[in-house]
């Protein structure tokens, strides 16, 4: 399964960066994964958002469905478990996704019902995702 996360707008902390990038190296162990930095409205960004039919496109949303890490892990290894061949999360800036990118999504989901930075959001997501990976695995992180 290959994963991309589309972040509109750029990640500007360091420190933020560099956590994501550190948990991107962590989930390679367990599947395809890049992260897609864009701006909105370019013509870079209309085409980096073109997915492969069939893609699971999931927007990050506060009024998504919120899933424990226990929960969300199963739901990615049933999709994994399907053979699906891209799973992508839209991941807004401090405005979220226009609505135009919002409509490409198949599923909404929220990190929590509180409110965090969409920097921080990346990085939660990153480790949500290594967190899942290593619930499947039967690793030792979650706990």
């Amino acid at each position: 399964m290959r994963i991309r996360l589309i972040f509109l707008g750029k990640t500007r902390r360091a420190e933020i960066r560099s956590v994501v990038e550190d948990y991107l190296a962590r989930i390679r162990r367990f599947a395809s994964i890049e992260a897609v930095e864009l701006r909105e409205g370019s013509a870079a960004a209309a085409r980096k958002l073109e997915f492969e039919p069939g893609s699971n496109v999931v927007l990050l949303d506060a009024s998504g469905k919120a899933l424990g890490s226990e929960q969300f892990a199963k739901w990615l290894g049933d999709l994994r478990d399907r053979g699906a061949r891209e799973l992508v999360f839209l991941c807004g800036d401090a405005e979220g996704f226009p609505e135009a990118m919002r409509r490409r999504a198949t599923t909404k989901l929220s990190l929590s019902p509180l409110t965090f930075s969409h920097e921080l959001a990346r990085a939660m997501l990153a480790e949500q995702l290594y967190r899942a990976f290593t619930i499947l695995a039967g690793h030792p992180y979650p706990k």
